[in-house]
């Protein structure tokens, strides 16, 4: 019983988990990439181990070859004196100095193989990954696009729904507005037809008379005489009326 609820509660946790990875992609990734690095970390630790190993392989050859270049000597010099003895007991080591530079030698140009290669595994491991992950950035701005697109489609066709749905109003709307521009109309030419046009002209011909009047008294005043002044004759003195004389 206890399982099967165990097991019921994992497969809504596990439909809850996936949920929300499926909603959240661009988190997915950018836990990759966080695993990635970690994972590159690591190996590179255990590379850095092996290639330790490596150098010491060296170490030790540079010190039997240096080993092997003393005991050769030593043994000349003894047998060049007669120390037989002596010289076969160094004998005796320098084959065993020579055994263990030998298995050594093996040793780096395996180690070497081998560093190498790992470096190339982790070298086409971290291009792998990150070629998918820049493959799974890229289909996410393409999926991200083409669901704006969507939305936008989908919208634009509310849109033409919605307009298309609220033709009525639009058009009591556009009834009222052509009325009140009707109306307008109207009023403005009730307007225009009471203002009298024969007092407007008349008062432009007294103005203009008024403006040559002045012009005239200037002209008189400092002795301007324009052409049309000169064809003219002077204009008769004023008279005064006469008015009853008193008796």
């Amino acid at each position: 019983m206890w399982r099967r609820i165990s097991t019921l509660f994992k497969g809504f946790f596990s439909l809850f988990i996936s949920g929300i990875e499926r909603e959240n992609p661009r988190i997915l990734i950018e836990a990759e990439k966080e695993n990635l690095r970690k994972q590159i970390a690591r190996f590179n630790d255990n590379l850095a181990t092996h290639a330790g190993f490596v150098e010491r392989l060296m170490r030790q050859i540079k010190s039997l070859e240096a080993k092997e270049r003393e005991l050769t000597a030593r043994i000349a010099a003894n047998i060049k004196v007669g120390n037989r003895a002596v010289a076969g007991q160094m004998a005796m080591e320098l084959q065993t100095v020579r055994q263990q530079l030998e298995e050594n030698r093996q040793q780096l140009v395996e180690s070497e193989a081998t560093f190498k290669k790992l470096v190339k595994t982790r070298d086409v491991a971290v291009q792998e990954a990150q070629a998918k992950i820049e493959k799974l950035k890229r289909l996410m701005s393409e999926t991200e696009m083409m669901e704006a697109q969507a939305e936008l489609q989908e919208m634009a066709t509310g849109m033409i729904t919605q307009i298309g749905g609220s033709g009525d109003t639009m058009n009591r709307v556009e009834e009222y507005l052509n009325e009140r521009r009707d109306k307008a109309a109207g009023r403005a030419r009730v307007a225009s037809t009471s203002i009298d046009i024969k007092e407007v002209e008349l008062k432009e011909e007294e103005q203009k008379a008024l403006a040559e009047q002045a012009l005239v008294e200037f002209e008189a005043a400092y002795g301007f005489k324009t052409p049309a002044a000169e064809g003219q004759a002077p204009a008769p003195a004023p008279q005064k009326e006469m008015g009853p004389q008193g008796g």
